[in-house]
């Protein structure tokens, strides 16, 4: 399938780019946020191609697949063909609602022309989406091997503008564990985050490094610590498992179903978290076998074949597309 996509969100579209089909890539000379085009600093092969809207009126679109609301109205402008109803179309929903979140309405609710496709089972939950027909499809990821070795007595943290988003991320929560063990903090906007928070030099931050650069500084930490109290799910998590760091995360949104039993630990006690974080800290055996169970679970739950079967089943039925149709419902992993 020839498949239009816009480059939203980086891990995301880093593994759905993986797949068996050819994906337009919207770039504008500006490049910004409706033309970012092919990533310079993630690996994507050649079959993910950047097209110019002036091409893509001509360009053979099998499948749209939506991202944000503005991407109803510029996908009609650029093909010159109406999502949903020129040309099939699916809208992925990457976040969690904003506001008072069980009674959100999603942008695209009560529409028939269109699926909406969740990342998580709790956004499905989450978002009213009246009548329009939904599915989960849960995230893969790359896997960046087992690269874990967890020299260093301290824990990592992924997390970018923690001082602008604050409690959303759990940046309030950041002191306490410090005290417990030192943290390295990767991310966009981490610097002066010590400073702001007053923690002496026990937050360390390590700022905005490539992604193969981060999974290698991260793996040489102890423990992976996850904050946020509001987000789909943090890849960031995900990607930690992978490496094969056991993981120690606050139980908000989709975190317990992503962080099992024997993995780390999983809680919305701080207090327990803490001491699962010091405990971990202390005994190198213990996370390195939590360490080995969290990859194991992250390979199974969140890999990329099984995103992309995932992907391809729900794109043969949206396209209807008998030879390789499978029946949604028992491809994804819930459909409502």
């Amino acid at each position: 399938m020839n498949i239009l996509v816009w480059h939203v969100h980086g891990s995301w579209a880093t593994a759905f780019v993986r797949g068996r089909h050819r994906y337009l890539i919207p770039t504008l000379p500006e490049r910004g946020p409706w033309g970012g085009g092919r990533p310079a600093a993630w690996d994507w092969p050649p079959s993910a191609v950047e097209v110019s809207p002036a091409d893509l009126a001509d360009a053979d679109v099998d499948v749209v697949v939506l991202q944000r609301p503005e991407e109803l109205e510029l996908a009609q402008d650029w093909l010159r063909r109406t999502p949903g109803r020129d040309v099939p179309a699916v809208y992925v929903e990457h976040n969690t609602p904003r506001g008072h979140a069980v009674t959100s309405r999603h942008p695209v609710a009560d529409r028939d022309d269109l699926l909406l496709v969740h990342v998580t089972h709790f956004n499905q939950l989450m978002w009213d989406a009246g009548h329009t027909r939904t599915a989960v499809v849960e995230h893969g990821v790359v896997d960046p091997g087992h690269r874990y070795s967890g020299e260093m007595a301290a824990a990592a943290v992924a997390v970018n503008e923690p001082l602008r988003r604050g409690r959303i991320t759990g940046t309030d929560l950041l002191p306490r564990f410090a005290a417990a063990v030192p943290l390295d903090v990767f991310g966009i906007a981490t610097d002066g985050l010590d400073a702001a928070l007053g923690t002496g030099g026990r937050i360390r931050e390590r700022g905005d490094l490539p992604q193969h650069r981060m999974h290698a500084e991260m793996a040489r930490r102890r423990v992976y610590l996850h904050l946020s109290r509001w987000t789909s799910l943090g890849l960031s998590l995900i990607e930690a498992m992978h490496l094969g760091m056991p993981v120690v995360a606050l139980a908000t949104t989709e975190a317990a179903e992503a962080v099992p039993p024997g993995t780390g630990c999983c809680s919305t006690d701080p207090g327990r978290l803490e001491r699962a974080l010091r405990e971990l800290v202390a005994e190198p055996e213990l996370a390195r076998r939590q360490g080995e169970a969290a990859r194991a679970h992250a390979l199974a739950r969140y890999g990329l074949d099984r995103f992309l079967g995932d992907w391809d089943a729900l794109l043969a039925d949206v396209t209807d597309r008998p030879a390789t149709r499978v029946p949604v419902a028992s491809a994804m992993n819930g459909r409502s």
